[in-house]
């Protein structure tokens, strides 16, 4: 019986290993994956399947996906970089300075940058070394109500430019007829309030001095830049914006205008789309929606009619404190294509940083998007981002607080956002 232990023993040590062995050779490395997103149904979707595409074909790497909308998002990520238990892979947008000031992301030298729009590339790099896979870019379009535009006697087409008169003769016809002429809410968002501001001025004072306004290289006393507010604040004063402007979330501004109560226009990123073109049901606008776009309005004085802000929104980056630096930038290697770059395009229906062709687009419905947003963008030169992506620390937060809300918002003087913004460089 002595000489059958061993032999029993070993025997169970050979099974043991063999059923240990196949759970050794199946471990999988898991990355966690916080994004924003969780309410757009196309830019999810064209996600997910891109993580289930690289999860295919690298049979040992999974990502475990937690989706926010954005407030949320940035609670938690501010707590879980602190404390060093942030996710592998988060959303991020380029004026989160203080992420790549802090060391907080991977360095993305290592990306397919080839494949990326050189200004993309730019937007997320800082001291020289890339942080952020440029997913979104956009451009900030005026939406309108073809039928209720038409209704009111006012004749526009897509990509037209209104003179400053007739736009203010819109603004009075709309009001007359008791409908908002503008649907636009920072209830939520530190920037929509602002497009008002910040694409007149662009337009007034040319890329150059706009540029240099921006760095505190060119006075917010400049008559220049005290006439655009003054014309923007003529149209505030006429009732341009919503009652509700201070408090109206950015998911309610777009119910506000394609559904109830029905505004006129809408300025808005041009990823529009990637609410708007959700089912009804989930907050999309209704079926068959007269939609139209048209250039922002023209600015008394203009050196430069044709200018206009592009800047690059949703992004991905890396946690510097990850475990998985290759697979991490793998993952992120996967949206950079030409390929991914056009499906992005007729599956979200927005710009994107990585190099693609609208001209190639296959889908009907994306097609017909960006005609519209070729025709508005026709002829533009651009400025590289907006105001709070080129900004940092007190002019940043300053012009938040005015530009974006109380200016627009009617609650203070032009003298008085002047005298703010100046004190602030």
């Amino acid at each position: 019986m002595r000489t059958n232990i061993p032999s029993a023993m070993g025997a169970a040590l050979v099974v043991a290993v063999s059923l240990a062995a196949p759970a050794a050779a199946q471990q999988v490395k898991e990355l966690t994956f916080w994004s924003h997103w969780a309410a757009e149904m196309p830019k999810r979707t064209f996600v997910e399947e891109a993580i289930k595409a690289f999860e295919a074909k690298n049979p040992g790497i999974k990502l475990k996906q937690t989706w926010y909308e954005k407030t949320a998002l940035y609670a938690g990520l501010k707590t879980a970089l602190r404390a060093g238990q942030a996710p592998d892979i988060f959303y991020a947008e380029p004026d989160q300075v203080e992420y790549m000031e802090n060391d907080f992301l991977l360095d993305l030298s290592d990306l397919n940058w080839a494949a990326v729009e050189p200004w993309a590339k730019e937007a997320w790099t800082y001291k020289s070394k890339p942080y952020g896979l440029p997913l979104e870019a956009w451009t900030a379009e005026v939406y309108y109500n073809k039928k209720l535009m038409a209704d009111l006697g006012v004749s526009v087409a897509d990509g037209a430019q209104l003179s400053p008169d007739a736009f203010a003769e819109m603004v009075k016809k709309a009001k007359a007829k008791g409908i908002t002429p503008m649907a636009l809410g920072v209830g939520d968002r530190p920037y929509p309030g602002a497009h008002l501001v910040h694409e007149a001025l662009l337009k007034k004072l040319g890329i150059a001095d706009y540029d240099k306004l921006l760095k505190g290289k060119l006075a917010w006393t400049d008559p220049r830049v005290v006439e655009t507010l003054q014309w923007v604040r003529s149209l505030t004063d006429a009732g341009l914006l919503p009652t509700t402007f201070t408090t109206l979330k950015l998911a309610e501004a777009h119910i506000y205008f394609h559904t109830n109560p029905g505004a006129l226009t809408f300025l808005n990123g041009s990823w529009y789309t990637s609410r708007a073109f959700n089912p009804p049901d989930k907050g999309g606008q209704p079926k068959d929606f007269p939609l139209g776009i048209m250039k922002f309005p023209a600015v008394p004085g203009a050196a430069c009619t044709e200018c206009r802000s592009i800047a690059i929104g949703g992004s991905y980056v890396g946690n510097a404190a990850t475990k998985h630096p290759k697979e991490v930038v793998a993952f992120l290697n996967t949206f950079v294509s030409f390929e991914m770059g056009n499906r992005w395009l007729d599956n979200v229906q927005v710009q994107t940083g990585i190099k693609s062709d609208p001209a190639k687009l296959s889908g009907p419905l994306a097609a017909d998007y960006f005609k519209m947003i070729e025709k508005a963008n026709a002829g533009a030169k651009y400025y590289f981002g907006i105001p709070i992506q080129v900004m940092g620390g007190k002019p940043k937060e300053v012009f938040i607080q005015v530009m974006n809300n109380a200016f627009p918002a009617g609650t203070i003087s032009v003298e008085d956002a002047v005298k703010q913004m100046n004190a602030a460089y």
